[in-house]
């Protein structure tokens, strides 16, 4: 799942557009957003609260957010996707970590997918690509434990301590993990780079 993540932000080049007539207020831009990105952040969401009513709440919570802090967005420091995708994430840890969760977690009865079924066809554009290709095989690369914290950093927000005490394992080596597979990423990141169309300056 979180190879998907990367894989599709990755796909997406130029949103300069989009951001322009979003601080223009425009709603017909809210829609292409969700277009563009609301299936993602729906599906990093339900990967986190493992309730698809719930997650489809939270994505709107989500969504609202970034409508209200659009102007606030400053495109040097980052892209689009990748903050709304922040926002949608960091909504889901916020209620993660709140008393009123506890309940509605422990009720649902929803089989959770690793990846939603309407969810496929979105995917299915992004895989034929020679960046999503790099980074597919970055994956492979990583260990099992490797993959596990990067899961558990991104999709339930958790801190090395809480990984090493959630895995039983000495904070060192959970260290070494998490070092060794950001840099791996890393290295594989300058590759996708090198492949990433000039025209974000245009």
């Amino acid at each position: 799942m979180f190879f998907f993540v990367l894989s599709a932000l990755l796909s997406f080049n130029d949103d300069s557009e989009l951001i322009n007539r979003l601080k223009r207020r425009e709603p017909e831009a809210m829609a292409e957003v969700y277009d563009r990105y609301g299936k993602l952040a729906f599906a990093v969401i339900l990967r986190m609260v493992k309730n698809q009513a719930l997650a489809e709440d939270l994505l709107q919570e989500s969504l609202l957010k970034v409508w209200n802090r659009v102007d606030a967005f400053d495109r040097d420091r980052g892209s689009l996707g990748p903050w709304i995708l922040t926002i949608a994430r960091n909504h889901a840890i916020d209620y993660l970590r709140s008393s009123d969760s506890k309940l509605s977690r422990t009720s649902s009865t929803l089989e959770i997918l690793e990846r939603p079924r309407f969810f496929a066809d979105f995917e299915a554009g992004y895989y034929n690509t020679d960046r999503v290709r790099i980074i597919r095989e970055a994956f492979t690369k990583l260990s099992e434990n490797q993959r596990n914290v990067l899961e558990l950093a991104y999709f339930e927000g958790l801190s090395q301590s809480e990984m090493a005490a959630k895995l039983q394992q000495p904070l060192g080596t959970v260290k070494t993990w998490v070092r060794s597979a950001l840099q791996l990423l890393r290295d594989e990141l300058g590759r996708v780079a090198e492949l990433q169309p000039k025209t974000r300056n245009s």
